[in-house]
């Protein structure tokens, strides 16, 4: 069987981009909740994805690292192509932390222990190495104090954050956030955000999916406005945020940010 064409199949040489998406589409059934996305994201720089649900955002996300198989079209990590039939697909995850809205912390074992146990498993490290790089990601994170308590004594945005470290110890080039926020009683958001902003200051390249817009115009190079299974706008936090151009991110933002609207619910397509 020839091989001499894999290598240039999965390489990307058009420029840098960290992350970049083509044409992607995705399908449930019958159900088109992706629709031709292209974007790009490059290293160092801090996107974030809002719009409604239903929109695609989460869906966009776990199409980076390929836990939804896109129907259609190319995404590529670090130049290599996810969606190519022969990528080692577990060698470019090695490359991408993900936080998703639950924190998926180990019950029985410590802080520690779900920190050391990926690296020794995934990346082959002994548990002294490991546990070196849990108590300096633990400390960045700001709970070296938890290191050996179990998930249950922590409040949410505690568990939260050593879901941030556990990714952050694997050594990602980038770091995919999927509404990390979104579980949290309101006065724990802080504190997470917090953490995400000393990452985009240390130069991580991360993709957000957020409803929190302080930290979308504060934090984000750019901001993406989806709809509907497509991208409506994509610019500054300045330009979409703060002047949007189009209709539908115009009505978005209002119910989002007008406080007589917080209890109305936006929602497209499931």
């Amino acid at each position: 069987m020839s091989t001499t064409s894999s290598p240039d199949l999965t390489k990307d040489t058009s420029g840098t981009p960290e992350i970049q998406v083509r044409g992607l589409h995705k399908s449930f059934g019958d159900n088109e909740v992706l629709r031709g996305i292209d974007l790009e994201v490059g290293s160092g720089e801090v996107v974030c994805v809002i719009g409604p649900s239903g929109s695609g955002k989460s869906t966009l996300l776990r199409c980076v690292n390929l836990l939804e198989e896109p129907t259609k079209g190319q995404v590529f990590v670090g130049g290599t192509e996810v969606t190519h039939p022969d990528v080692d697909i577990d060698a470019v995850r090695r490359r991408i932390g993900m936080v998703f809205q639950q924190f998926n912390l180990f019950p029985h074992l410590t802080v520690t222990e779900n920190l050391t146990l990926p690296q020794r498993r995934v990346l082959g490290r002994d548990k002294e190495a490991a546990s070196k790089v849990a108590a300096e990601n633990l400390r960045r994170v700001g709970l070296s104090e938890k290191a050996d308590a179990y998930p249950a004594s922590l409040s949410g945005g505690q568990q939260q954050r050593v879901a941030i470290a556990r990714a952050l110890a694997m050594g990602p080039q980038v770091m995919l956030f999927d509404e990390p926020t979104s579980a949290l009683d309101p006065e724990l958001v802080g504190d997470v955000l917090a953490v995400m902003r000393m990452l985009a200051d240390e130069g991580m390249t991360m993709m957000v999916v957020t409803h929190e817009m302080t930290f979308a115009r504060e934090v984000a190079d750019r901001v993406v406005f989806m709809d509907a299974g497509v991208i409506v706008e994509d610019g500054t936090p300045a330009q979409v945020i703060g002047n949007p151009t189009h209709e539908r991110t115009r009505h978005f933002l209002s119910r989002l940010l007008d406080p007589a609207m917080a209890d109305v619910e936006e929602d497209s397509a499931p």
